[in-house]
Parts: structure tokens; sequence; C-alpha cells
């Protein structure tokens, strides 16, 4: 991952909301939310809910794909790795298996069990 990237990332998730829809959409795993339920799950007016689910899109954080009438969102899991990748690849003298709590960080992101 390139810094432009995890910047892009970062200022994206900056806002309260937006971390707490990617937080949401992470714990869904690959089933993801359409934004009806996301906007209930978060108790968001729909209208904001849009504007941030556009960012965390453009951002690469989010994938969306038309059902219907309706968008169904998932979050990037790909992305998330690589991002936790990026900052912990110099960890530990870039050994971060040396790290027993990234190590653990690293493997949970991995197999997203939790």
């Amino acid at each position: 991952m390139e810094k432009a990237a995890a910047l892009a990332v970062f200022e994206s998730l900056a806002s309260g909301t937006r971390l707490d829809v990617f937080r949401l959409l992470v714990r869904t795993g690959p089933d993801g939310m359409v934004a009806g339920e996301i906007a209930a799950a978060l108790e968001v007016p729909a209208n904001s809910l849009s504007f941030h689910l556009k960012a965390l899109t453009h951002a690469g954080l989010l994938s969306v794909e038309p059902q219907g009438r309706f968008l169904r969102y998932r979050a990037n899991l790909t992305l998330m790795r690589d991002l936790i990748g990026y900052l912990t690849a110099e960890c530990c003298s870039g050994a971060p298996e040396r790290c027993a709590e990234v190590g653990t960080a690293i493997a949970c992101a991995d197999s997203l069990d939790c």
C-alpha cells in the first residue's frame, strides 16, 4: 500500500459516522447491508448516510452492488488487511512476529474470527 492510499483511507474514516458504518459492515462480512438497514442500525438519516456512503465508496473502503431497487454495501476487507499490513510492516524492526499483540491483531484481521 502506498502512503497516499493510506492517507485517503484515514481521511475517509476521520468522521465518526463513517467509522461506525465501516465497522458495522466489517461485522456483517461478505453479506453486507443495504443502505436502509445501515441507516436503521446506526440511527442516521438516509440523506446524511448517502453522503457518508459515497465518501467511503470513493476511498475504496466499500463496494456497492445494485440489488433491484436497493444498493448493497460491503466493507472492502482486503483493503482493511492491506492497511493493517502497511501500519505493521516495520513493527519490531520489520519482524512483527516478535510483537505478540501485533501478530494477534494481524491474525485476527486475516481470519475475521475475532
